[in-house]
């Protein structure tokens, strides 16, 4: 990414950190030499959207150590209320519309029309959801690269406005069945997990410490509720006919919270077949004190549901009710195959096969050892 940066036209040094001030981990760039807004849109351009940095702070003097390098932890915090001071308000219902959906997204109001969604504490992550939500309220299809383009709700308004309707088609609950298809992210790893002979590769553990007088019978509770709630928490995988994976959904499943002594023999391989494909465990230190641990398989869960399951836990341990969910992970799967089936993908489909055509160039890349014949996951 530093790279990227100081080849780009105008920039005359930059550099790039981790910082975790939001709670959350996140790229921050500093630059020198170039509008900070121009830099984010043309690094657009040549990165990924995962590799462009939440945030940009232009720097006039770097902090240097004793030793004349450059001192990193010294680089100055982002500041992410960027933009609040000077509040435009939204003038037309487009606006208004685009704002509620910042607010939403962003988590931090109110949002003013001229306001920098990445200095308002966007990432291309939450840039990804903005799209989806533009999508659902507004029926068009706006490019990830406008989001970069144009950061602002004045900005989107006018893209939005040039863009060809394209319905917002929402996902429907499908009739019950004995086995679902899988969605194309399940069948790769569940043909790599058979491949690896298990394995913890794709396993997701988490660490919870808990302060506090702890009610073990609540706790229990709400890890059954959460197992009710959630399909995907009671689903099992096999192979079905024609040799095609298929995921089938349990009505009950085994689930207590173990004891454990440690976390270090807590993560262990998950037989796909079995359900659930996720565990917890709890470790005590004093009355007061407890560690929770919880593991899933990556093929029932990602880091956004992760963060969706620990948010539920504690509402459910809290007392609280949760609003029914209106669909499942398996109808995403039915709708994703039958997408498959439609122009626009076949269209999408012929775009990349002409892409990927013929002999492909070996990747290269220098790695600090010696690549092993099979992967091991070290």
């Amino acid at each position: 990414i530093e790279s990227a940066l100081r080849n780009l036209e105008g920039v005359q040094e930059a550099a790039v950190i981790t910082r975790a001030d939001s709670g959350e981990a996140e790229l921050c760039a500093y630059i020198q030499g170039r509008d900070k807004n121009d830099v984010r849109v043309q690094l657009a351009l040549v990165l990924p959207s995962y590799m462009i940095p939440a945030h940009f702070v232009q720097i006039d003097t770097w902090p240097i150590t004793p030793s004349g390098k450059l001192d990193r932890k010294a680089l100055p915090a982002p500041d992410g209320a960027a933009g609040q001071e000077s509040y435009k308000a939204p003038r037309n219902l487009t606006e208004m519309k685009l704002a509620q959906l910042w607010e939403d997204v962003l988590k931090n109001g109110p949002v003013g029309i001229t306001d920098d969604f990445f200095d308002r504490g966007g990432h291309s992550l939450k840039a990804t959801a903005l799209i989806s939500r533009i999508a659902k309220a507004f029926g068009v299809q706006v490019p990830l690269k406008d989001i970069f383009a144009r950061p602002t709700i004045e900005g989107l308004a006018s893209v939005i406005r040039e863009l060809e309707e394209s319905p917002y088609a929402a996902i429907e609950p499908v009739e019950k069945r004995d086995t679902y298809p899988v969605s194309s992210a399940q069948k790769r790893m569940y043909v790599l997990q058979q491949l690896e002979d298990g394995g913890t590769g794709y396993n997701m553990p988490a660490v919870l410490e808990l302060k506090g007088k702890l009610d073990r019978k609540r706790m229990e509770a709400a890890f059954q509720a959460l197992i009710s709630r959630h399909e995907s928490l009671r689903t099992s995988f096999e192979t079905g006919i024609g040799g095609e994976p298929v995921q089938r959904i349990h009505h009950d499943v085994p689930f207590t919270v173990t004891e454990e002594n440690s976390a270090d023999a807590f993560v262990r391989p998950f037989d796909l077949s079995q359900a659930p494909l996720f565990r917890a465990g709890l470790v005590r230190e004093t009355n007061e004190h407890h560690v929770l641990l919880v593991d899933m398989h990556h093929i029932i869960s990602d880091g956004v549901s992760v963060n969706t399951l620990i948010r539920e836990f504690g509402e459910l341990y809290a007392g609280r009710k949760l609003e029914p969910l209106r669909i499942q992970y398996k109808d995403y799967a039915v709708w994703q195959q039958e997408f498959k089936k439609s122009d626009t993908y076949q269209k999408q489909e012929s775009y990349w096969l002409k892409q990927l055509g013929g002999e492909l160039p070996v990747l290269e890349l220098p790695a600090d050892k010696p690549r092993p014949a099979v992967r091991s996951f070290a």
